[in-house]
């Protein structure tokens, strides 16, 4: 066999060696029944029969060290001195990995197998307590994103499909359409454990993050906590405009992430960061941000509310890019407006993937944008609207209007500029 690029077979066999014994340094603290020497010798070994290049050999090798982590357990159990327990086992099998690594040449690899191998093992007690400490519907949610992210979007097609009706059409890529989805359980799921760790430490949190996740779920906490306690009003006025806040950073995010490759929109950033910076500067003079609100989220993100976003995308995408084509860019407007309504970040999403194709300019996407959000600030001031507590609903309603006046002006600016 070939030397390594460790430089010779000496160097191969001391390195692999090195890392069992690495490898069984948390065992021997730990008082398992195998230590560091039982680790060296065993990637030791994985590592002399590789170099040997006999396969037969290298099969036996791991049998009998599966017999050996089977023995080891057994042995555990019938002196009391340790539960059963597979973990030292699968650490011997995967240290033979190791040294079997080592001699074939991935070095880096064999490193990289070691050093998590070793965490593993090591954050024992914080990785026992974060598996205790989720519940059903996050190991749910979990498994939903991996399905979403690493199963569904690989087989999807990565070329472009034009749909056609008479004599329009728009292309569009399938992977793209469902980038959307996994985008959004993405967020949610950041969302959560954000809100999970800190929201009880107020409206600045709760409002904001809450507002990532779903905005109409802000809305109708406010709603419920300011029929309550007409004294809540100012907090909840902010909340909800922290809600906008949110909302306007989550299509910022889409309009540069699904332009990064293709030309990025900058024509986006200005209006959109006034939109939120506005919000939040309202936000601060018409609460008190100390005061703890709860928003109730049950769940990281639901494969509904996932596919519901996804689809709105598609949709919006197909009418969109249909109306554009048809009745030009006010038929685009149009478009974004009403689906705003719906969902903004399916909108934006939509005009991103039209500025993309090239079937839009990037003053016509900024645009479609701004009515999208403009047209989410308006569903949220309408829902408030209905509150019994008038200081509540008129306070969402003014600020709601200064919001979109600003915004108003920038893109004005802009597109001019």
């Amino acid at each position: 066999m070939e030397p390594t690029i460790l430089g010779s077979d000496v160097a191969t066999l001391v390195f692999a060696a090195a890392l069992g014994l690495f490898l069984g340094l948390e065992r021997e603290l730990s008082e398992k029944s195998a230590g560091i020497r039982t680790f060296a010798f065993v990637s030791l070994a994985a590592a002399v029969f590789t170099i040997l290049d006999q396969p037969y050999l290298l099969a036996v090798g791991g049998l009998l060290v599966l017999l050996l982590g089977g023995v080891l357990g057994a042995r555990g159990v019938v002196d009391s001195r340790e539960t059963l327990s597979l973990t030292t086992s699968a650490s011997l099998l995967v240290t033979y990995g190791v040294g079997a690594l080592v001699a074939s040449g991935f070095v880096l690899e064999s490193v990289a197998v070691a050093v998590v191998s070793s965490l593993l093992l090591v954050l024992k007690q914080e990785l026992h307590g974060v598996a205790e400490a989720l519940s059903r519907e996050e190991v749910r949610s979990a498994a939903e994103f991996a399905i979403l992210a690493f199963v569904i979007y690989p087989l999807l097609p990565a070329n472009q499909r034009t749909v056609g009706v008479g004599e329009v059409s728009v292309a569009f890529e399938p992977r793209i359409v469902w980038l959307m989805v996994v985008f959004v359980a993405g967020i949610g799921i950041v969302n959560y454990a954000i809100v999970r760790a800190y929201g009880g430490r107020g409206i600045a949190v709760t409002g904001f993050f809450g507002g990532l996740a779903s905005s109409t779920a802000v809305v109708g906490s406010m709603l419920d906590h300011v029929s309550q306690n007409r004294e809540a009003a100012p907090y909840g006025v902010a909340a909800v405009l922290l809600a906008n806040a949110s909302m306007a950073l989550r299509n910022l995010a889409i309009a540069l992430f699904f332009t990064f490759g293709t030309g990025l929109l900058y024509e986006a950033v200005v209006p959109l960061l006034a939109v939120i910076v506005g919000a939040v500067v309202i936000a601060a003079y018409t609460a008190d941000w100390s005061i703890p609100v709860d928003i109730d989220l049950t769940t990281p993100f639901t494969m509904r509310y996932a596919l519901a976003v996804g689809t709105v995308f598609l949709v919006v995408l197909l009418v969109g890019g249909f109306a554009e084509d048809a009745f030009g860019t006010s038929g685009l407007y149009v478009a974004a407006a009403v689906s705003g309504l719906i969902s903004s970040a399916g909108a934006t999403a939509s005009a991103v993937v039209l500025y993309s194709n090239g079937t839009v300019t990037g003053s016509e996407a900024t645009i479609a944008i701004l009515l999208a959000t403009a047209a989410s600030i308006v569903v949220k001031a309408g829902l408030t609207a209905l509150s019994p507590n008038r200081d509540f609903a008129r306070g969402v309603v003014v600020w709601s209007a200064v919001l979109l006046a600003t915004a108003a002006i920038v893109t004005g600016a802009v597109v001019v500029l």
